[in-house]
């Protein structure tokens, strides 16, 4: 069995291979914006966990799962010749929704942010308007541990500069 960093360069390799080979070499008009977005390879290299997301969305999945079904005989022979690999897995495609997931939190995201920067906006004016009020007019300040600092040493004047330790 392969090490687990032998079969993440295999993972990659996949994808990289695949992601070529769809954008490049084949001329179906149902792959049209297709990605790879993952690939898992088992540790046996029986099979060849192929995970697309596509930029039409869900609604074309089932078109391009078929296509890519469809085409896994020149995929594999694709995958042959670019990878040296004594058996080469079978092929299985599966629909990915994350990017479609991603798309949906940004979008929520980017409809809340205007009441987000409202209410930062007025923190921030809060705390301008507090920190304004303990200075006094001799730009002293008025904390509460004003008094603290006073009479005590630099912690830099007590750090040992000599050398030859």
């Amino acid at each position: 069995m392969p090490s687990t960093l032998r079969m993440k360069r295999i993972n990659d390799r996949f994808k990289q291979v695949l992601s070529l080979t769809i954008l490049a070499k084949m001329d179906d008009p149902r792959l049209a914006g297709v990605n790879v977005t993952d690939v898992k390879v088992d540790r046996e290299l029986d099979y060849a966990n192929i995970y697309v997301s596509s930029l039409a969305g869900k609604e074309s999945s089932s078109d391009v799962l078929a296509a890519l079904n469809h085409a896994r005989g020149f995929l594999k022979r694709e995958l042959a010749n670019e990878i040296d690999l004594r058996l080469m897995p079978k092929l299985r495609f599966f629909w990915d929704p994350t990017p479609e997931k991603a798309a949906r939190i940004d979008d929520l995201l980017n409809q809340i942010r205007p009441e987000l920067d409202r209410v930062n906006a007025d923190e921030a004016k809060e705390t301008t308007e507090e920190s304004e009020d303990d200075w006094d007019d001799d730009n002293e300040w008025e904390g509460e541990d004003s008094d603290e600092w006073e009479g005590e040493e630099d912690d830099y004047d007590m750090l040992d500069t000599s050398e030859g330790s």
